[in-house]
């Protein structure tokens, strides 16, 4: 009788799946591009197809290279290249975006063996690279002014830090919030079309809805109660939930199926982890973004998760000796 044999996850489903989920997180991805095309016009579309070009052309060359298998088909670079120029300025220089693309796949991804092989979220891997590398081009903001060029801004977060945590009248209203009419990475400032997309991932459960629902909560709890300009309790809770880019992590990115738990308690776990995280970097922190950070940090801590949350086979010993019983 052959031997069966399970190895550590994550697991991943068949080609056919992963190419099917791919393509439903590009859907979703549809609005918060179309959006980035109204307020910063080709030149997202530029760097989002630069940056797609780049990583499945880096996947074809280094697997090539490798000798594996190809796995273009699966649209998973495609997926990768597309969420790292929804996490890019508008302004930054295409070169900046094919290097992203490079290290995303090749250092990333494809070092570790491919999809659902590597233990961090390859384009936030890239973003925070980029962001190290190149921190002036990597905090340079525009919005759209009165004619078709761009004009150099604040992204609301920083309105917001500099503001010791008051949301002053002549900083973007939440009008603006939900509909994008604000400065920060492309894909990024349109609240609305971030929802819809999300939405989209939660109605064809694509993803689980505990991740985003827990890192949203706790993040909202967590600037409400400490960020505010007179104490405790005091601070705009809504405004963080729509500034910045927590709704583009918390529903494309937090839930990577490779390096987000398996269980749902880990989920849990990892949600509110990142919630708290980005908070604390937002609010205490010298930068006023913490989402990416946040992500990263707990993308590391998903292998100890998995591990304290997975269920105890019937029939495990236990440590004291014996053997555990349902």
């Amino acid at each position: 009788m052959s031997e069966l044999i399970i190895s550590s996850s994550p697991h991943i489903r068949s080609n056919d799946s992963s190419r099917r989920i791919m393509i439903h997180v590009l859907v979703a991805l549809l609005p918060a591009t179309l959006s980035a095309y109204i307020y910063f016009g080709v030149r997202s579309l530029v760097l989002t197809a630069v940056s797609i070009a780049a990583c499945v052309i880096s996947e074809y060359g280094i697997r090539k290279l490798l000798k594996r298998d190809m796995t273009i088909q699966d649209m998973s670079a495609v997926v990768t290249g597309w969420l790292l120029a929804l996490n890019l300025p508008p302004q930054l220089p295409v070169w900046m975006a094919v290097f992203g693309g490079f290290l995303a796949i090749v250092l990333v991804k494809q070092l570790f063996g491919g999809i659902g092989q590597n233990f961090m979220n390859p384009a936030l891997t890239a973003r925070v690279i980029l962001l190290i590398s190149f921190a002036g081009p990597m905090t340079r903001w525009a919005i759209r002014g009165d004619g078709a060029d761009l004009i150099t801004t604040a992204t609301p977060l920083a309105l917001l830090k500099e503001a010791g945590g008051r949301v002053l009248p002549d900083m973007p209203k939440y009008i603006d919030l939900l509909l994008g009419n604000v400065g920060g990475c492309i894909g990024e400032t349109s609240a609305l079309a971030l929802l819809l997309g999300g939405l989209y991932l939660l109605v064809q459960r694509v993803i689980s809805p505990v991740i985003p629902l827990s890192f949203l909560g706790m993040t909202l709890l967590f600037t409400w109660a400490a960020g505010g300009p007179s104490g405790i309790f005091t601070g705009d809770g809504l405004y963080h939930i729509l500034s910045g880019g927590i709704l583009l992590g918390a529903f494309f990115m937090a839930t990577d199926y490779s390096t987000s738990p398996i269980t749902t308690r880990g989920k849990w776990i990892m949600g509110v982890g990142c919630g708290l995280l980005t908070g604390v970097i937002r609010l205490f922190a010298g930068y006023p973004e913490g989402v990416s950070f946040a992500i990263l940090i707990m993308n590391i801590l998903v292998p100890l998760i998995d591990r304290y949350t997975l269920p105890k086979p019937f029939g495990t010993p236990k440590k004291g000796g014996g053997t555990a019983h349902a």
